[in-house]
């Protein structure tokens, strides 16, 4: 890649169902002392514009590993990972750091929002350093949280701090939304709240989103779900229609 920078979302052609994401024979391997852990074994994944994709597996199958490298957050042992058409693998730390700043939002279990700062708070601090930003106050609208804005962490029920971990993530308007068991942590009926506040990010902001999770029911929200099992794909399927959160039963 050079000196340029990862293509900035705007230069590149957005074709009919083009891939944001291509991965080809991505492996990992960790090493344990004199152990060696195969945490991915060869994975050939496409990610599509404005698509919703459920990644589903056991723990340990490689999910957070695949995710954490599309989102520049780590880095294969061999293959190659093209975000746009560039590649991402031949990418030095300026530019990964670029490309997450600008273009990748995370949501993970755990919240990790700053206890000190309130809700709109959190949210300024991804605002005050992106390019093209929400303010505070339509991300956290976006999330259905118009009302506990001025609330701290702590004021703040699991399922809202999730939420504003959510508006937090897309309010710099990311090419990507890319969330790691984001109900993990939720019991079922907050979990279909902090569900339902991704699915309208997909659909209202036209975000693609790739969901982790070890909970098949959540598959049915999404246009297609690819399972791993052992750091491998296992299977890939198509839903021909996505079903509702609110019709998801866990």
């Amino acid at each position: 890649m050079g000196q340029q920078t990862i293509s900035d979302r705007a230069t590149v052609g957005r074709g009919a169902a083009a891939a944001v994401f291509e991965a080809r024979g991505i492996t990992k391997v960790y090493g344990m002392g004199e152990v060696e852990v195969h945490a991915l074994r060869g994975v050939d994944l496409e990610l599509r514009e404005g698509e919703l994709l459920v990644l589903l597996g056991p723990s340990g199958s490689g999910k957070s590993t695949l995710l954490n490298i599309l989102g520049g957050l780590d880095v294969p042992t061999a293959g190659r990972v093209l975000y746009r058409g560039r590649d991402l693998t031949a990418a030095h730390e300026k530019q990964l750091t670029q490309y997450r700043r600008h273009h990748v939002g995370f949501v993970f279990q755990f919240y990790n929002l700053i206890p000190s700062l309130t809700a709109r708070e959190n949210v300024s601090l991804v605002t005050e350093i992106s390019l093209d930003p929400m303010t505070p106050e339509d991300a956290l609208g976006l999330v259905d949280l118009e009302d506990r804005m001025d609330h701290f962490p702590a004021q703040l029920s699991g399922g809202e701090q999730q939420r504003v971990a959510i508006a937090r993530a897309i309010a710099k308007r990311p090419d990507v939304l890319l969330c790691d068991e984001p109900t993990g942590a939720l019991d079922i009926s907050t979990g279909i709240l902090v569900l339902q506040a991704i699915e309208k990010v997909s659909r209202e902001l036209g975000t693609t989103v790739a969901v982790i999770t070890h909970n098949a029911a959540i598959s049915e929200m999404a246009d297609r779900v690819i399972s791993l099992g052992d750091g491998r794909i296992v299977s890939e399927t198509a839903n021909a229609h996505r079903r509702p959160v609110d019709e998801l039963v866990w």
